[in-house]
């Protein structure tokens, strides 16, 4: 990351990590919204919820 954003002034060590951490989460690739998979995605998760009722809010 050569073009990093420079951290706060009084940033801790935990701060910057957890910053980093998210940078980290934000950069991956992120899964197609909408369309066929997205249904289907949806559908495997109402079929297997039925067994599992704790999952349910």
């Amino acid at each position: 990351m050569t073009d990093e954003t420079p951290p706060p002034a009084e940033e801790t060590s935990i701060q910057r990590a957890l910053r980093l951490k998210n940078e980290k989460i934000a950069a991956r690739p992120k899964p197609p919204r909408g369309g066929r998979f997205q249904r289907e995605q949806a559908a495997a998760a109402r079929s297997s919820s039925k067994s599992k009722p704790w999952t349910s809010r």
